[in-house]
C-alpha cells in the first residue's frame, strides 16, 4: 500500500474536526466525513473543503463505501464496539480514538474483533504524540535520570460545562474515559501496572452519577512505584503535569508547558545540579496528525501497531481496577487477560 492508496473515512466531528484539518494540511485523501449533527458536519465540510457529497449522518455509509480503506473513530466511548466491528467486519483499516470502550464486555469484543480481522487496529492514545511526553521518554530510555523509582500523572480537567449527554453514562467513569490519559501515559514509562489501591471523593459534579476525584497509588514491575490523580471538576487549567523519578535525575514536564525540566546529578552520582536544565518544548496537546501518520506507516509498510487492541484493552483494565478500588477500598490487582 502505498500513501496515496490511502482513502480515510472520519466518524465524528466534534473532536475529529482536529483530525480533519491535521489529514488536509498534510494533503491526506478524505473519502468522507460523518456525524448525526448535521451543522456540526457542514461546519467543519464547509471550513475544510470537503466536498457535500463526502458528508454522512450515518456512520453506515461509510462501512459501505468501497472506496474507504481506513476509517477514524473520534465518536462517544459507547459507540466504539459497534463502529469498530463494522468496520472491521467490512475490511477497512480501524483508528479509534481513546478509550477503547467503557466496559470490559465491549473491550474484549473489541481485542476479539482485532484478532479475527485481517486489517490493521490501533488505539489513538494521544499523549504518545505530545512533544513533552515524546521527550520524556527519550529521556527516560536513554537513562538520563538513571533508574526509574517513582512516576506521577495527573489529569485535572474541568468537565463542568461539559457533563452532559454521553458523559455522563454511570459506566463512563472519570478515570477510565479522560484519567485513562494519565494512566497509559505511566504504564508507557513504567509498565502494566501490577496492583492499584485508590481512593476517591464526589464534591464537584453533582450531575454525575461516580466519584469526580480520585487519587490512586499504582506497583509497577522493577520495584516502580507510582500516582494518578484524576479529577474531572477541578477549578483550575487543564493540565497532566508529569513527573518521572529516577536514580541520577528527575523529569518534570506537562502537556500545556512550553519547557520541561531536567534534573541531573553532579559527576560524583549523587549531587544534583544546583540548576536544571530547561528543555524547551513545542505545545502540541492534541497532536492527531501525528497519530495519523505514525498509523499510516503501520499500514503502507505493513509493520505491527504498538498501540493495538490488547494495549488499549489493558490500559482500560488499569483504569478499572482503579474504580474498583476505590469503591471497595482494597487493592486490585488489573486483569490482563485479553
Amino acid at each position: 500500500m502505498k500513501r496515496e492508496d490511502l482513502v480515510v473515512g472520519i466518524v465524528g466531528l466534534s473532536m475529529g474536526r482536529h483530525h480533519v484539518e491535521g489529514m488536509v494540511k498534510a494533503g491526506i485523501n478524505i473519502g468522507a466525513i460523518c456525524d448525526v449533527n448535521e451543522e456540526t458536519l457542514h461546519k467543519i465540510g464547509d471550513e475544510n473543503g470537503i466536498p457535500k457529497e463526502k458528508r454522512f449522518t450515518d456512520y453506515k455509509d461509510l462501512v459501505n463505501n468501497p472506496e474507504i480503506n481506513v476509517a477514524v473513530l473520534v465518536t462517544p466511548d459507547q459507540l466504539h464496539r459497534p463502529m469498530t466491528e463494522d468496520f472491521l467486519a467490512a475490511g477497512k483499516h480501524v483508528l479509534c480514538e481513546k478509550p477503547l470502550a467503557i466496559t470490559l464486555e465491549d473491550v474484549k469484543a473489541i481485542v476479539a474483533a482485532a484478532k479475527k480481522a485481517d486489517k490493521k487496529f490501533m488505539v489513538g492514545q494521544i499523549c504518545h504524540f505530545t512533544p513533552a511526553f515524546i521527550k520524556a521518554k527519550e529521556l527516560l530510555d536513554a537513562g538520563a535520570i538513571g533508574e526509574l523509582y517513582y512516576v506521577e500523572s495527573e489529569y485535572a480537567h474541568d468537565y463542568h460545562w461539559i457533563m452532559h449527554g454521553w458523559r455522563r453514562d454511570p459506566n463512563r467513569h472519570g478515570v477510565v474515559g479522560g484519567g485513562c490519559h494519565a494512566v497509559d501515559l505511566l504504564r508507557w514509562f513504567a509498565g502494566d501496572p501490577e496492583e492499584v489501591f485508590a481512593y476517591g471523593t464526589h464534591k464537584l459534579l453533582p450531575m454525575c452519577d461516580y466519584n469526580d476525584a480520585t487519587i490512586s497509588v499504582l506497583k509497577f514491575p522493577n520495584n516502580v512505584i507510582g500516582k494518578v490523580f484524576v479529577s474531572t471538576g477541578c477549578k483550575r487549567n487543564y493540565t497532566m503535569r508529569t513527573l518521572l523519578y529516577g536514580t541520577k535525575g528527575t523529569i518534570i514536564c506537562d502537556n500545556k508547558s512550553d519547557t520541561m525540566q531536567l534534573f541531573t546529578v553532579e559527576e560524583d552520582g549523587i549531587t544534583v545540579k544546583k540548576e536544571p536544565e530547561i528543555i524547551p518544548i513545542e505545545i502540541n496537546h492534541h497532536n492527531t496528525l501525528g497519530e495519523f501518520e505514525v498509523f499510516a506507516d503501520h499500514l503502507i509498510n505493513d509493520t505491527p501497531v504498538e498501540m493495538d487492541a490488547v494495549q488499549g484493552a489493558k490500559t482500560v483494565a488499569a483504569c478499572m481496577a482503579i474504580v474498583e478500588s476505590s469503591t471497595t477500598g482494597v487493592p486490585v490487582k488489573p486483569d490482563y487477560n485479553f
